[in-house]
């Protein structure tokens, strides 16, 4: 573990110079009537307790159950992500140095071994290798956590790693806090691959959500409606025992168990993280 001051301070400096903010140049990455520019993948069929029927995946832009599709609400079409079979929407290009903006909100269902527990769904970024690496059902990648209740937690997916400042709440949580102590979060670690974000700021359920993701380099900011929940520095992916940089990749928005909508998905280039945002 390292004083997070430190390299805080180092990296404020490296922002406050030759750089300005980049001009609002939006790309929709949903272009509000269909799938277009996305793939789906999904995972075994699974019983009530999680468990795979068949072990074999339905696999790429194999969607029988019809767990994406898009619905019409007030007259605008939003992407319906049903839940019931793991697996996710992703990206056909790959992004790396964007500010993404997504809406979401939740959906009345929950199924499986999900059915009755927090809603739960995630997106997934710098996304890279085979699809199902992780659970049978997403790519590696390291995940801006949307589930209820832990909106803007950190999870490592199928080897991404990455560096938090954090307080130690007991044996297992570790809560990020800008005055606490660096520390990799990674799979096969003590302090394992999940840092909980710093604050609540998620809307109640059925209202619409705004999560913002700023990358740039090996670091990035998890935002949920304005407020920042973590600054990840440092991330990596563990690939055939080597760590690798993983700054870049495909973006996947999860089933997981639970019915969410998604609506207004877009993204523009930066040439630098908002360095308001890096101490709060």
């Amino acid at each position: 573990m390292k004083p997070a001051k430190t390299i805080l301070l180092l990296f404020l400096c490296a922002t406050a110079f030759g750089f300005t903010r980049s001009a609002n140049h939006w790309e929709k990455l949903f272009n509000g009537k269909d799938l277009t520019g996305w793939d789906t993948y999904l995972g075994p069929d699974l019983d009530d307790t999680g468990k795979p029927i068949t072990g074999q995946p339905l696999g790429l832009n194999n969607d029988p159950h019809h767990v994406f599709t898009i619905v019409k609400e007030n007259g605008e079409n939003i992407i319906r992500i049903s839940g019931e079979n793991w697996g996710a929407i992703s990206t056909q290009k790959e992004y790396e140095n964007y500010h993404l903006q997504i809406q979401f909100k939740w959906g009345a269902l929950t199924w499986g071994q999900k059915k009755g527990k927090k809603k739960d769904s995630g997106l997934l970024y710098h996304s890279v290798g085979k699809y199902g690496a992780d659970y049978g059902a997403w790519m590696r990648s390291h995940e801006f956590q949307i589930e209820e209740g832990n909106c803007g937690d950190y999870w490592g997916v199928a080897g991404g790693m990455a560096d938090m400042a954090v307080i130690k709440k007991s044996e297992t949580e570790y809560v990020y806090s800008p005055k606490g102590m660096f520390t990799t979060f990674k799979e096969g670690s003590k302090q394992g691959r999940r840092c909980i974000k710093q604050r609540d700021a998620e809307n109640p359920s059925g209202q619409w959500n705004t999560l913002d993701l700023y990358c740039h380099g090996d670091t990035s900011i998890h935002v949920i409606n304005g407020k920042v929940m973590m600054v990840l520095y440092h991330q990596k992916q563990m690939d055939n025992g080597q760590e690798l940089p993983l700054n870049k990749g495909k973006i996947q928005i999860q089933s997981e168990g639970a019915e969410i909508y998604y609506r207004q998905i877009k993204i523009q280039a930066i040439d630098h993280l908002p360095a308001e945002m890096i101490n709060q």
